[in-house]
C-alpha cells in the first residue's frame, strides 16, 4: 500500500470518528460519505466548528425542515469548511426555495442548494436552475419511471456542462444502453451514465474503461458492487490514472478498511466497503486543480458521484428507519 493512500485512509478513519463524536446516533451509512467531504477537499474534520455548525443548521432551518433530516450530517460537514457558514447556509435556503419552484422539495434538493453556494458565485446560480430544470425535464421524458428526486442533484451538475443539452442527452442515452448490457439495475445505471456525460468522449470509449476498470477488480479477487456503487466506479473511470494502478489501489484501501471499526462482521457490507475504496482512490487521483478546465469535467464527475454516495447513504439510512419503526410496531 503506497503511503499517500495509507495516510489518505488514515485521515478518512479519522474523520469519520470525528464527525462521529458531534452526530451521535446517526445511521452508520451516514458518516463516511459525510467523512469524505473533509478527505475530498484536503481538509480536516474539527469537532468544534461541526457543532457550531450544527448549531447553525438548527437555528436557521425549522424542526420539520429538509435541512433537519438525514443530510443534517453532511451539509454540517459542508458547512464547517466555510469561513461564513451562517451566510452559506442562509444561501442556501434561499436557492432550496428557488428551486422547490421547479423541483419536488427533498433532502437531495438540499445537496444542490449547498452546492450552488460552492459551485457559483451566486449571480449565475439561477441560470444553472433553469438549464438544470430543463435537462431535469428531458430526463423524465426519456425515462420517466426512472427519474426522481434524487436526480435533481444531478441535473443541476450537468447544467455547469459546456456540452449543449442535446449533446448531454445523447450522451446520457448512449453510456446507458451500453451500460444495460452489464449491469440490470436501470437506476443506477441512468446514474452512472449521468456521471460519465459530464466528461468529453465518446460513450463506447467512456463506458469501455468503466468496464474495464470493474473487470479488473473481478479479476484481481475483489467483488464490485452493481448498483449505486457504480457511480462511483464512473466517476473514477474519467480520471486520466492507470487502471492497473487504480486497482491496486481500491483493493489495498478496501483491506484497510476491513480492519477498521465499522467495516467487519457487523458493520457495512462489502460492497459498501468497496465502493468507499473506490472513493478514496478517486480522492487520491483526482486534479490538484478545480480550476483549470481540463479538470473541471473529472472534478465534476467526482462531485457527482460523492452526492450519489449521500444521496445512497441518504436513502439508506431512511430504509433502516423505517425497517426499524415497522418492526417496533409489529412488536
Amino acid at each position: 500500500m503506497k503511503d499517500s493512500l495509507k495516510m489518505l485512509c488514515e485521515r478518512f478513519i479519522a474523520a469519520r470518528d470525528t464527525v462521529k463524536t458531534v452526530f451521535k446516533m446517526e445511521n452508520s451509512y451516514i458518516y463516511p460519505v459525510s467523512a469524505n467531504v473533509f478527505i475530498s477537499r484536503g481538509q480536516e474534520a474539527d469537532a468544534e466548528r461541526l457543532l457550531a455548525c450544527k448549531r447553525v443548521i438548527n437555528d436557521q432551518a425549522g424542526i420539520f425542515s429538509n435541512f433537519r433530516g438525514t443530510v443534517r450530517t453532511p451539509l454540517a460537514c459542508m458547512l464547517s469548511l466555510s469561513d461564513r457558514p451562517e451566510e452559506k447556509m442562509a444561501q442556501a435556503m434561499t436557492f432550496y426555495d428557488m428551486l422547490k419552484q421547479s423541483f419536488w422539495g427533498s433532502e437531495y434538493l438540499t445537496l444542490v442548494a449547498v452546492l450552488l453556494t460552492e459551485l457559483t458565485d451566486g449571480l449565475d446560480a439561477e441560470v444553472r436552475m433553469e438549464r438544470g430544470k430543463e435537462i431535469y425535464r428531458r430526463m423524465r421524458k426519456e425515462h420517466p419511471f426512472l427519474t426522481s428526486s434524487e436526480d435533481s442533484v444531478f441535473a443541476v451538475l450537468l447544467a455547469f456542462s459546456l456540452k449543449d443539452n442535446d449533446a448531454l442527452i445523447e450522451d446520457m442515452e448512449a453510456s446507458y444502453r451500453l451500460l444495460k448490457e452489464r449491469f440490470s439495475d436501470s437506476n443506477c445505471v441512468q446514474t452512472a451514465s449521468h456521471v460519465l456525460a459530464l466528461t468529453d468522449g465518446a460513450p463506447q470509449e467512456k463506458t469501455d474503461r468503466m468496464l474495464q476498470i470493474y473487470d479488473s477488480i473481478s479479476a484481481a479477487g475483489g467483488k464490485y458492487g452493481r448498483h449505486y456503487e457504480l457511480a462511483v466506479l464512473a466517476a473514477l473511470s474519467v480520471l486520466p490514472a492507470d487502471i492497473g494502478e487504480m486497482t491496486a489501489d481500491i483493493l489495498d484501501a478496501d483491506a484497510f478498511l476491513s480492519e477498521q471499526k465499522g467495516y467487519g462482521f457487523w458493520g457495512l457490507d462489502r460492497r459498501t466497503r468497496m465502493m468507499h475504496a473506490a472513493m478514496l482512490t478517486a480522492d487520491l487521483h483526482a486534479p490538484e486543480s478545480h480550476m483549470e478546465s481540463a479538470a473541471l469535467a473529472s472534478t465534476l464527475s467526482i462531485v457527482a458521484a460523492q452526492q450519489m454516495a449521500m444521496c445512497a447513504a441518504i436513502c439508506a439510512a431512511s430504509a433502516s428507519s423505517a425497517a426499524a419503526a415497522s418492526s417496533a410496531h409489529s412488536s
